[in-house]
């Protein structure tokens, strides 16, 4: 078995030409069994992806292998697909784990537009894939725009498909939903979201332990086997989305930069560009962090946690970041030069928690990166940045927490059911917050997979307004909160 550190591109060579990511089609029928995914849909374009498989589903060892062939996305805003604009022919090849992408431009804002893959081992045998469909983000002036959205994290395969759960969440997931995928995605899908958002945990490639990811077809494997499930096309085949890396789809359990353990960091980064639809095909260089506006009151940051931080065992100061000091430059400047009402940072890891004393892996942990999230939220308080609040990821149950300096936090909690748990509460002696010191309005009763779901709109007097709803995997309401602003 090859085994790395070699490149990336190499690699996908090597696995095409000896079989490592088992059987290729070379010619014969071609699916896209994963479906398709757009991308970081702003209000004038969208980022496109498939990829070509040689089955329609999982094979006999567990794989969706992929396929050699070319391809193509159509795109109206009719869904007849009258007046059809195309991309460039693209071809799907190993080096890219047969992955085509494309970015489509010049769109109008607010405006649904239908799209499909054209694929084939040929142009000349090329057929059209379903219609999928996105909504462009509205024009950045209009107030009156209603904007949805969908967010969560740690979606678990192994304990969904074993039943053997991580946390002690409940064991919920039926033969039916096995077959299916993940219920959230049903329940998400029915509220007709604008867009999601993954903050991360998207795959797990230490779980299970026994088998745990390391060489590139078992790193590959892991997103293609999820991402096959028939919830989730049909729920990315209607929701674009934005997306984030944590831990596990990066490395291992709480990876930093350091250690000879396998995933290399590099490989860890790399994996993530080539399967996610954050940057152009190909991009090695542009940071996964940055900034949408995605209606005129509210402007999201989406932070990277695992590419610049110093290594989690070196003592908290000024010196030990999270973000690196390049981000947090960015982060910062960015914040002050937006003119938004609400302001909400998309991070994989919390910032306010409360989360487990024991851990050193986040901006909450005691001996982690605390002081650079204390500085910036003194730096918050004091810089006039306006309405700063914090979405995350990373922690496996749902709450709402109030920081000393105001800043709120609302976290997400796990996808699936059998990968949640109970959380650590304010005052708790084995969290980071003894004194209590943290407000929390509210956190579950039980562990349950979940997700928020994010509105923004006006009310009857044409203020701006922010609801946030907590609900769990089969989509019932757990707890709300509305805000609201003034222009």
């Amino acid at each position: 078995m090859i085994r790395f550190p070699l490149p990336v591109r190499v690699l996908g060579f090597l696995t095409a030409c000896v079989g490592l990511a088992g059987p290729v089609a070379w010619g014969g029928e071609v699916f896209h069994a994963q479906g398709e995914l757009a991308g970081e849909v702003t209000a004038v374009g969208a980022r496109l992806q498939s990829r070509l498989t040689a089955v329609a589903g999982l094979d006999e060892s567990g794989d969706v292998p992929g396929a050699v062939g070319r391809a193509c996305f159509e795109w109206s805003a009719a869904a007849d697909f009258s007046g059809a604009q195309r991309t460039p022919w693209m071809p799907a090849e190993a080096a890219q784990d047969f992955i085509v992408r494309a970015e489509i431009t010049g769109l109008k804002p607010g405006t649904v537009y239908h799209y499909r893959l054209v694929f084939g081992g040929d142009e000349a045998g090329a057929k059209p894939g379903p219609a999928r469909e996105f909504r462009t983000l509205p024009a950045a002036g209009d107030a009156a725009a209603r904007v949805s959205f969908c967010m969560g994290s740690c979606m678990n395969y192994y304990p969904f498909m074993s039943g053997e759960t991580n946390g002690g969440g409940p064991a919920t997931a039926t033969a039916e939903d096995k077959k299916l995928g993940y219920p959230v995605f049903a329940s998400m899908l029915a509220l007709k979201p604008d867009f999601f958002i993954g903050t991360g945990d998207i795959v797990y490639y230490d779980q299970p332990a026994a088998s745990a990811a390391r060489t590139l077809p078992e790193l590959r494997r892991k997103w293609h086997e999820q991402f096959r499930l028939p919830r989730l096309v049909d729920f990315f085949a209607r929701t674009p989305a934005f997306w984030s890396k944590d831990d596990h789809d990066f490395r291992f359990n709480d990876a930093d930069l350091s250690g000879p353990k396998l995933p290399a960091p590099a490989t860890g980064i790399e994996i993530f560009r080539e399967q996610m639809p954050v940057h152009p095909a190909g991009d090695r260089t542009t940071p996964t962090y940055r900034t949408h506006r995605i209606h005129h009151d509210v402007q999201l940051w989406f932070t990277e946690g695992r590419d610049f931080r110093s290594p989690n065992n070196m003592p908290d100061g000024p010196e030990k970041s999270l973000w690196g000091p390049v981000q947090r430059e960015w982060l910062q400047r960015t914040l002050k030069e937006s003119d938004a009402a609400w302001k909400i940072i998309i991070t994989p890891t919390p910032m306010v928690g409360p989360d487990d004393a024991k851990k050193k892996d986040n901006h909450v942990n005691l001996a982690g990166f605390r002081h650079e999230a204390d500085a910036f939220f003194d730096w918050a308080k004091t810089s006039g940045t306006g309405t700063l609040l914090t979405f995350c990821g990373d922690r496996h149950w749902q709450y709402h927490s109030i920081h000393p300096s105001g800043v709120e936090e609302f976290s997400c909690g796990a996808l699936n059911d059998e990968n949640s748990r109970m959380g650590v509460p304010p005052g708790s002696e084995k969290g980071t917050d003894p004194d209590s010191l943290i407000k929390q309005p509210f956190t579950h009763a039980r562990p349950t997979g979940g997700f928020l779901h994010v509105t923004v709109d006006q009310d009857e007097k044409a203020k701006p307004r922010l609801h946030i709803e907590f609900r769990d995997d089969r989509g019932a309401l757990l707890y709300e909160v509305t805000r609201s602003a003034t222009r």
